[in-house]
């Protein structure tokens, strides 16, 4: 049986079991049972992988970055990739906004006291994470890392940008030095490959993993807040799908002349392991793969790219925050401007560049665009039961602009 068969059969079993489990909640057995062996399982999974991340996008990174230097490609490179990052941020938020005007799904939907008591803890959680969110200015500098040696051990709670900025500017050092930098360019060769090798390892386990992550979830929520939210949950779904299929076959399309459906059969087995771990970062490995061996792009772009936009292109994550916010000013009654929407979509675009490639790493941001609105950042809490769900989607989305945006920069090229 393929990998991809394995898979969709693991998160589909996964889903209708943990929703079935879902009654039996209160049963000491069964929770006993998902809380010691099925969510380590899928946590064991997650950690093999996040295990390498840093050391694989450092390295990747880096050797991108030299062969595009070498090439001196690096600078069309980096232009094309600002460029389809915006357009395509731009458009699934845009989409999103229209999406939410038009269908008004919060509109006398009057659940907000009981859902925000249910997740009072967690919400408080997200604000202080929000309030500690740092100002524009102040990040900007700090992209420019004081030790990267620290920046690499916080890469995965919000300090992957500043990694990434000391692995350009590291490459393109070394690519100043093109007679000597051979030797250190095989031992990065080399662990970016032994990184590989254990991704490798761990796919071994994704298909029980993959059911694990996915049974918990369904188990702990079943489907009952999905169906009090069902119009919320439909409209950033069919925004999601609005991107991945219109926006994306457009672009691909128009720009590649690939056949937008051979593309995304490709990528398929990447979209499961996205939907999976709700975590752009972890799902690196699977597309970096993907693209060198299945869409055939240059590898010195993909791993660029990629790499990349792992942190820093999250286009279903900006629809998403755009959806989110309106919404909940429509549950509380508050009547946006023009300005103010206007306002949403471009902090949403930005947010969308900025978000943290984990799980969850969305949340604060909403809570930063809802305070700039004048929305209670406590609504955060309506939405919380849902949105392990809506991570796994918006995170395949996510993924799988990363993906396009690799297509397009690489243009025509074969690796």
């Amino acid at each position: 049986m393929k990998a991809h068969h394995k898979l969709l059969i693991s998160l589909v079993l996964g889903a209708v079991l943990g929703i079935i489990f879902h009654q039996y909640v209160q049963n000491p057995f069964v929770t006993t049972f998902t809380k010691n062996v099925l969510d380590p399982l899928g946590q064991v999974f997650l950690r093999l992988i996040f295990m390498i991340v840093v050391p694989m996008v450092f390295t990747g990174l880096v050797l991108g970055v030299y062969q595009l230097s070498e090439h001196h490609g690096l600078g069309k490179v980096v232009s094309k990739t600002i460029i389809f990052t915006v357009l395509t941020s731009a458009a699934s938020v845009i989409i999103g906004i229209t999406l939410v005007n038009f269908f008004k799904p919060g509109v006398g939907l009057n659940i907000q006291d009981q859902l925000v008591a249910t997740q009072s803890a967690n919400t408080e959680k997200i604000k202080t994470n929000a309030a500690q969110a740092k100002s524009a200015v102040q990040s900007l500098v700090e992209i420019i890392p004081k030790n990267p040696i620290d920046s690499a051990a916080r890469a995965l709670d919000g300090e992957m940008i500043a990694l990434m900025f000391f692995a350009l500017v590291f490459g393109i050092a070394l690519s100043r030095n093109l007679d000597g930098s051979g030797g250190i360019i095989k031992i990065f060769e080399q662990v970016y490959e032994a990184c590989m090798r254990i991704v490798a390892f761990a796919m071994k386990l994704a298909p029980y993993a993959v059911f694990a992550l996915v049974f918990s979830s369904a188990f702990k929520f079943g489907h009952q807040l999905l169906v009090s939210l069902a119009l919320y949950v439909g409209i950033v779904v069919l925004g999601l799908l609005i991107q991945q299929f219109g926006v994306y076959s457009f672009l691909l399309k128009s720009f590649t002349k690939k056949s937008p459906i051979e593309f995304f059969k490709n990528c398929r087995e990447v979209y499961m392991y996205a939907f999976a771990t709700a975590s752009s970062n972890a799902t690196l490995p699977k597309s970096l793969e993907a693209a060198e061996h299945k869409l055939k792009l240059p590898k010195e772009t993909s791993r660029f790219v990629l790499t990349v936009g792992s942190t820093a292109n999250q286009n279903g994550t900006a629809l998403f925050e755009g959806i989110t916010v309106l919404f909940l000013a429509q549950i509380y009654s508050i009547d946006l401007t023009l300005a103010q929407q206007v306002q949403v979509v471009l902090m949403s675009i930005l947010a969308g560049i900025g978000t943290a490639g984990v799980p969850g790493g969305s949340l604060p941001l909403i809570v930063i665009l809802l305070q700039q609105v004048g929305i209670p950042a406590e609504g955060i809490g309506v939405v919380l039961g849902v949105d392990r769900f809506l991570d796994m989607c918006r995170t395949t989305v996510n993924v799988s602009g990363d993906l396009v945006i690799t297509a397009l920069v690489s243009g025509n090229k074969k690796s």
